[in-house]
């Protein structure tokens, strides 16, 4: 029986694709949560496996063959993961009862830029490839399988004999998921649509003027970020809203109050994100969730705030810090891993 490799041996082949794995297993899951375990799964499993990799494939085809399988099994298990507009209609009066959260909803999850991508510029661009928030959301439609197809075809480019062989099936059944898959994508109007995104430097701008005005309470100043069209959506609550005075009648009625939030700049699914803490009432801000933001052109189109706080720590901060400490700091929750 061949040896087991070591850790080092392993690691020196296979390590470099954790981060572009992770990304497709969140395509795949809709969950960052999920998908980290998945990807430890998967590494796991290859490193037993590695002893017997006999090299028909590349590393990086056999490690995402692991994945998806693995991601595919954990799939018949779970319920797809919703935003509240893949479940009802929008509200344009911000006067309605809003709905109580729904914690028992598998909501969609949104992803941090910085796990899908180290120092290694292609593994930046590998990771961070087609995980766009209303990309993910549109994905939860498919069935697991045809989700598959999609992202290994259409996302990372694999050849249909290569997804074959990978998923243990024929070039005709992935032939023919895929075609099922992209109709349904056209038929939900949700597939990757080429926003007109602003440039890096309006982009941030904007995004510090979002910061600032959530800060300072200040809904005329919000007014200005947005688009008259804009939607705001917030799982877990089943209740969102379309439409600029919907929008701000919302968040100015009910939402924004002088230093009851701090926001810290980030980024998520490819978007302009923040990181938000809310005032405890004690001298303390604790975590309160991500807010990612869909932008064209120069004003945000939507607000898709996470109010889930166990999501902070996923993006390197910390659950909770006192007044004095100004931003949250930082935190280091995601050290590269062990295979086992």
């Amino acid at each position: 029986m061949p040896a087991e490799p070591t850790d080092a041996e392993f690691a020196s082949v296979a390590e470099q694709f954790r981060p572009e794995l992770l990304a497709h297993c969140y395509r795949l899951l809709g969950s960052i949560h999920d998908a980290e375990d998945l990807v430890q799964e998967t590494y796991l499993r290859a490193w037993r496996a590695y002893g017997t990799f006999e090299g028909r494939s590349s590393v990086r085809r056999w490690l995402y063959s692991i994945a998806t399988r693995a991601c595919l099994t954990a799939l018949e298990t779970r319920s797809r993961r919703p935003l509240p507009s893949g479940l009802g209609a929008p509200s344009d009066d911000h006067r309605i009862t809003v709905a109580p959260r729904e914690p028992s909803v598998p909501w969609l999850q949104p992803a941090p830029d910085a796990l899908f991508g180290g120092d290694d510029p292609a593994a930046v661009v590998a990771g961070r490839t087609g995980v766009r928030l209303a990309f993910i959301a549109a994905l939860q439609f498919l069935p697991a399988r045809q989700r598959a197809v999609l992202t290994l075809r259409d996302v990372l480019a694999y050849r249909t004999a290569e997804v074959a062989e990978m998923l243990d099936t024929t070039a005709a059944a992935v032939d023919s998921a895929l075609r099922r898959a992209r109709a349904r994508l056209a038929e939900a109007g949700s597939a990757e649509d080429d926003l007109a995104e602003p440039v890096e430097a309006t982009r941030r701008a904007l995004l510090d003027d979002y910061v600032d005005a959530f800060t300072r309470a200040d809904a005329d100043a919000l007014v200005r970020l947005l688009r008259a069209d804009v939607e705001l959506e917030m799982p877990p609550t089943p209740t969102w809203f379309t439409g600029r005075e919907a929008v701000i009648g919302f968040l100015g009625g009910r939402v924004l109050r002088g230093d009851l939030w701090r926001l810290t700049p980030s980024r998520a699914n490819g978007q302009p994100a923040v990181v938000v803490h809310q005032h405890a009432g004690d001298g303390r801000y604790e975590a309160y969730g991500v807010h990612v933001l869909t932008l064209i052109g120069s004003r945000i189109a939507r607000i898709t705030a996470f109010n889930d706080p166990t999501l902070v720590p996923t993006f390197g901060r910390t659950p909770a810090y006192g007044t004095d400490a100004g931003a949250p700091p930082s935190t280091r929750r995601h050290p590269s891993r062990r295979p086992c």
